[in-house]
């Protein structure tokens, strides 16, 4: 009798179902294969695994990258919208629990098919969050939210201006890319406040960056700023090292407005896209354990920028920082 509740116990035991640890699957869309995104994916991925979702454990994540680079010329037209969408069709067939979007193009086009399939949406390196659909730079709108990149720029200008008193005509070479025109077009409706006029001259992706810069100069531009811009990420900092040598070559400050340091910045100003990554990181925290609705969650960004200078570049323009700024610079690891 023993022998058989004994028995009986093992069949009901093995009977009841197994609870392992939850098992969560993120899709992630990255429109432009450049080094800032993989920081802000890299700092995404970090974040969640602090806080136990964990890659091949009880975490899976698949990448999707759409090239930008090796399709410049089709910015403008529909050939990388119709990748965006197409992308998106697929990572809603794969029925993940959250989707990650790094970069403007990449949530601009894809969210509204993610969210009307009912799947959360947490943006990254997003420069402006009304540009894809937000309330205001805070308030998300319905079904997701996210981290930007968003920095006033006229905070950037009068950093700028407090660096190089005597600048008054900045040039910026930009492309079509959303972050670019945002950026370009709200700083310069500020830059008067502080003495400084902006010209700007867009360029195609796959355009050389010369051409635009000498038409600048020829302007009678005497500083030069680097926008947040895909452009000088793609082909391995190509025009981003061409800015870097026109500016040097015709002695002109360089300002970037970006924590990017190409070489000869007098100044980089702005987030670092890891942390960023990691603000999104912790919004997929919420929604996926905590159960908290996308539009529950603020819009979040870098509350004290990141401010840098490249050693070499003061000391050939013979600059010397006021101590107010000199206490807030740190100087650069440039890239070569």
């Amino acid at each position: 009798m023993q022998s058989l509740l004994v028995l009986l116990n093992l069949i009901l035991l093995s009977a009841q179902p197994c609870y392992a640890d939850q098992q969560y699957h993120i899709e992630v869309l990255q429109v432009a294969n450049i080094p800032l995104f993989d920081r802000t994916y890299d700092g995404f991925v970090e974040e969640l695994a602090g806080q136990g979702l964990v890659e091949g454990q009880n975490l899976s994540i698949n990448r999707h990258i759409i090239d930008a680079d090796a399709e410049a010329s089709l910015w403008e037209k529909v050939g990388i919208l119709f990748k965006i969408r197409k992308t998106a069709s697929a990572i809603v067939d794969a029925r993940p629990d959250l989707v990650l979007t790094i970069s403007t193009p990449a949530t601009k086009y894809s969210k509204n098919k993610f969210i009307k399939a009912g799947i959360p949406v947490v943006f990254s390196a997003v420069a402006n969050p009304v540009v894809v659909g937000c309330l205001s730079l805070e308030t998300p709108g319905e079904g997701f939210t996210g981290a930007t990149l968003y920095t006033d720029p006229l905070t950037q200008l009068t950093l700028t201006k407090i660096a190089v008193p005597t600048i008054k005509v900045m040039g910026i070479v930009h492309s079509d890319d959303d972050n670019a025109i945002a950026f370009v077009e709200e700083a310069q409706g500020k830059a008067p406040q502080v003495g400084i006029s902006i010209i700007a001259k867009q360029v195609k992706k796959s355009d050389p960056f010369l051409p635009a810069a000498t038409e600048l100069l020829e302007t009678g531009i005497d500083s030069l700023g680097l926008p947040l811009d895909s452009y000088y990420g793609l082909r391995n900092d190509e025009a981003g090292r061409a800015l870097s040598k026109f500016a040097r070559e015709n002695k002109l400050p360089l300002f970037g407005f970006i924590n990017h340091p190409i070489a000869g910045g007098v100044l980089y100003i702005g987030p670092d896209f890891k942390h960023i990554g990691e603000l999104s990181g912790q919004q997929a925290v919420m929604i996926l354990k905590q159960g908290k609705r996308p539009e529950e969650l603020p819009v979040l960004r870098q509350k004290e920028l990141d401010v840098y200078y490249d050693p070499e570049a003061l000391e050939r323009l013979g600059i010397v920082f006021p101590e107010s700024l000199s206490k807030v610079a740190k100087p650069a690891e440039i890239i070569d």
